[in-house]
């Protein structure tokens, strides 16, 4: 064997095990990006339809009295003393319960970002009662989870 040939061989080793780790590399790029993509969520057929399909036709809002225009917005109603608007800053939202306990019953829930009206703070801190936006709902909310605004 001659030199040439030992050279031509170290050469072609080598770049045999180039290829090959770059090929390796390449398919563990490919893989991990696949892996870390998220799935599409899933639906069920009791799941509540979203807004982008419960509106099929716009609607038409008419204004029985003459003096008010469509810039104005309606007025908030005047609060109980002592009571703050507030917006909910949990990520997850909160558990809505009849009294101030965690082994209460839970009465339904509040999402985050959604806005609320504080009654009271326990005296720890601890919970806030706090009413619903819209005035259907009242409960008991885990304390902190709350900021208050301006509106």
């Amino acid at each position: 064997m001659s030199l040439s040939g030992i050279f031509n061989f170290i050469v072609g080793f080598l770049l045999a095990l180039v290829l090959l780790s770059g090929a390796s590399v390449a398919a563990a790029l490919y893989f991990a990006a696949k892996l870390t993509a998220l799935p599409e969520r899933p639906t069920f057929p009791n799941d509540a339809p979203t807004s982008q399909t419960i509106s099929k036709k716009p609607q038409t809002i008419v204004n029985s009295s003459p003096k008010s225009t469509p810039s104005e917005s309606p007025t908030p109603k005047p609060l109980e003393p002592g009571a703050y608007r507030a917006i909910v800053t949990q990520p997850v939202g909160l558990i809505l319960r009849d009294s101030p306990t965690r082994e209460s019953n839970r009465i339904g829930g509040v999402a985050y970002k959604e806005k609320v009206i504080v009654l009271e703070d326990t005296p720890d801190k601890e919970w806030q009662r706090v009413r619903l936006e819209d005035g259907d709902r009242e409960g008991w909310v885990k304390g902190g989870n709350t900021e208050k605004t301006d509106d």
